[in-house]
């Protein structure tokens, strides 16, 4: 039984037979769409969440299978004080698989030691979003046709962006990755993602405030909005939350190729006049996380790619 806490729990070779996958659902929807009867997805999300928790029972709907589950800690047992270890045993009663959403880094993975199912981590905190990451390398291999020898500019939140910094760790295994990023200096991408990850794989990467000046040089750019449930302090999200606003002008001073990707929900940060640019692939992007979710609860419920 294999789990998914992070995108690096898959091989390089794993991943692009997800991927493949992926590609092959998308171009065959009905050859899948029964794949999944009889099975059940528990969806456990201690968090809000639209597209994520949509894109899973979307996903398992579509294979044919059913859904259950809470949207919040609230209307779970968590709200009487009830373990995660706890509630995924009593799920791996009820479902076939699980995905669980937590604010607590690390809790996916208690949930993973204690259940009888396959666990899939849908966010922990600023920690990890894997199926976000896989959405995004879908997206940008589908797009460019490529995951190597891109240059991509990753703008906003870098210190609490999970996905930032799932993504970051999944394409360091790619060659000729060059990483500018973006961000106010109080929002600085971690010390670990910076040694760990980027210094330690020899990738390039550069550190920049104003999103103008690196606008020229990109092939793709990640925007990120300013987490205001990460924040302690109101004051300091006020002042940052629209630091970077994505726009018609500086849209014009990228390449004509560049792609605009971005994880959503967005407040500020890209204006809405450049939805209808051609660039513009977000919502693009919300549809490959159904395909790509679709191909990883087959895999992992052992009917797609063999994982184990």
């Amino acid at each position: 039984m294999r789990h998914l806490m992070s995108p690096l729990d898959l091989s390089v070779e794993e991943l692009a037979k997800v991927l493949d996958l992926a590609n092959d659902i998308e171009k065959n929807p009905e050859k899948y769409a029964h794949k999944c009867d009889g099975k059940i997805l528990a969806t456990l999300f201690y968090e809000p969440s639209t597209r994520t928790r949509l894109s899973f029972e979307s996903a398992m709907m579509r294979l044919g299978g059913k859904v259950l589950g809470f949207s919040s800690a609230n209307s779970s047992s968590a709200a009487k004080g009830e373990s995660v270890a706890d509630t995924v045993r009593t799920v791996s009663c009820y479902a076939d698989i699980c995905a669980m959403r937590h604010p607590k880094e690390g809790a996916p993975l208690v949930a993973s030691m204690a259940s009888q199912i396959p666990v899939i981590n849908a966010g922990d905190g600023g920690h990890q979003h894997p199926t976000q990451t896989l959405t995004d390398l879908l997206t940008i291999r589908s797009l460019k046709g490529r995951l190597d020898n891109i240059t991509i500019g990753l703008c906003g939140d870098l210190k609490f962006g999970r996905t930032v910094h799932s993504l970051i760790e999944a394409l360091v295994r790619y060659e000729g990755v060059k990483f500018v990023l973006i961000s106010p200096e109080e929002l600085r991408i971690p010390d670990y993602i910076r040694e760990d990850v980027l210094r330690a794989s020899g990738h390039e990467f550069v550190e920049v405030e104003r999103l103008e000046d690196a606008m020229p040089s990109l092939d793709l750019l990640y925007m990120t909005r300013v987490q205001k449930e990460r924040f302690f302090n109101e004051e300091d999200y006020v002042r940052m939350k629209d630091f970077y606003i994505l726009d018609k002008a500086k849209m014009a001073l990228a390449g004509p190729d560049m792609l605009v990707l971005h994880p959503l929900p967005r407040v500020n940060e890209i204006s809405v006049e450049v939805d209808a640019d051609p660039r513009a692939a977000y919502f693009k992007q919300v549809q490959y996380g159904v395909y790509v979710r679709m191909a990883l609860i087959l895999s992992l419920l052992g009917m797609g790619v063999d994982l184990c």
